[in-house]
């Protein structure tokens, strides 16, 4: 009988290995950044790893690493079930869930189109979950598995006119814990990875976008300070390299018992902590004027 991705096996196989070479990963969002680099790594240390993206041209540099390119679309559910199945047909199997994929859109909450932050919560969030649910009952039968979550420091804090990608954040933290404590009982950890300042194209195309919104807008002065900030520090020497974030995923698939939690990159515990210790205006004070904000 074939495995899909709406009906567990029947019956658990024999004996879960945690020799690498025998398990599977699933990578989103694996066309650039974080989650080439987290393919390569993953493939590296020996597992089996499928890189997924929307563009399956765009993953043809990681088939040269061994990695396998899987076309899906994660706002499309056709799309998922498909890449699932495909998955379990050749392997019979999914070990690791890395959800990567997402984006970033800015811009003040009263001028972002609601459409435009529903895209980004089915992206960012409802893509994250369903690929979760479909994925979940496999790692229930075999009693193991571990799902990755990519969130960010911005689902600890937020930032001038990014309220609508941190919204998305903060959901993926709350889907995270909801699911650790749900999941634990079948032998199945689920992990947060909060990236702060990674040198990516992200940011810059969030620039952009959100540059492009200052015309007309009230909130122009902010739009315009914020931008050329994200901008110029984008591609920051001082930034940690995706590698970090690949690293660190690394080292919790071969982690006994993975700690629930890893903040990593520029800035992104001391980030976390000052917002913990501060009182809400003076945290705002220190956003703000990080990001040209004058008040």
């Amino acid at each position: 009988m074939t495995t899909t991705a709406e009906q567990a096996p029947a019956t658990v196989p024999q004996l879960f290995s945690k020799a690498p070479g025998t398990r599977v990963v699933l990578v989103t969002g694996a066309s650039s950044g974080i989650g080439a680099d987290t393919a390569r790594r993953l493939q590296a240390l020996g597992y089996i790893v499928y890189g997924a993206a929307r563009r399956t041209d765009r993953l043809q540099a990681l088939t040269a690493d061994g990695i396998r390119p899987l076309a899906m679309d994660v706002t499309d559910d056709a799309s998922m079930t498909s890449g699932v199945n495909r998955l379990l047909e050749e392997t019979g199997r999914i070990d690791i869930l890395v959800n990567n994929a997402g984006y970033g859109s800015y811009g003040a909450i009263e001028d972002v189109p609601i459409d435009e932050a529903r895209r980004q919560f089915e992206v960012n969030v409802f893509g994250l979950a369903r690929l979760t649910q479909l994925v979940s009952p496999h790692m229930r039968t075999r009693g193991s598995g571990t799902i990755i979550n990519i969130s960010s420091i911005g689902g600890r804090l937020t930032t001038p006119l990014g309220g609508w990608y941190h919204a998305t954040k903060y959901a993926v933290e709350a889907l995270s814990d909801a699911l650790r404590m749900e999941l634990r009982p079948f032998g199945i950890d689920v992990v947060v990875v909060e990236p702060g300042g990674i040198r990516t194209e992200w940011a810059s195309i969030a620039a952009d976008h959100l540059e492009a919104t200052a015309e007309g807008s009230a909130y122009a002065d902010q739009i315009r300070a914020v931008a050329g900030a994200m901008r110029s520090e984008s591609n920051a020497r001082r930034y940690s390299p995706p590698e970090v974030i690949a690293r660190t995923v690394g080292k919790i698939v071969t982690a006994r018992r993975p700690r629930t939690r890893y903040a990593v990159g520029f800035m992104a515990k001391p980030l976390i902590a000052a917002r913990r210790v501060l009182p809400d205006r003076a945290f705002d004070r220190l956003i703000s004027a990080a990001f040209g904000i004058r008040r």
